[in-house]
């Protein structure tokens, strides 16, 4: 199943397309969703209304790589408060020894299997990692 397949996450999926698109690629590069990863992780407190974070996805194998999907409008066009939090999550799990690679919503509909194969090599090509 291609990117350009995928039109719609299933109604029961708790995100969005494009994280439903980055779960089903990791799934077909052989991650299995229980033992390799896990999607929307509580972190640090839970959510961010508490003061913790929600990592998109966060890996036990490896178990130093998180990725969180950049959402266009959600993560950069609500201006410098969200983008701030985004690098503090960063750091936050920096700390843990964790690497949070960004990939953004428009790379992943253009070209997920790309991205993904990057992200899982560590490579942060999105805005705020400084790829685009």
């Amino acid at each position: 199943m291609t990117t350009q397949q995928i039109q719609q996450a299933p109604t029961e999926w708790p995100g969005s397309l494009p994280e439903f698109i980055v779960f089903q690629t990791l799934i077909r590069f052989g991650k299995d969703p229980v033992l390799d990863f896990s999607f929307q992780t509580a972190v640090h407190g839970g959510r961010l209304e508490k003061g913790g974070l929600v990592i998109d996805f966060m890996f036990i194998n490896p178990p130093d790589l998180a990725i969180n999907v950049q959402g266009g409008f959600f993560h950069y066009e609500q201006g410098s408060p969200v983008i701030a939090r985004d690098r503090m999550a960063r750091a936050q799990l920096a700390g843990d020894g964790i690497q949070l690679i960004f990939v953004d919503e428009q790379d992943i509909l253009e070209d997920a299997e790309g991205i993904v194969r990057d992200a899982l090599r560590y490579i942060d090509r999105s805005v705020l990692g400084g790829g685009a």
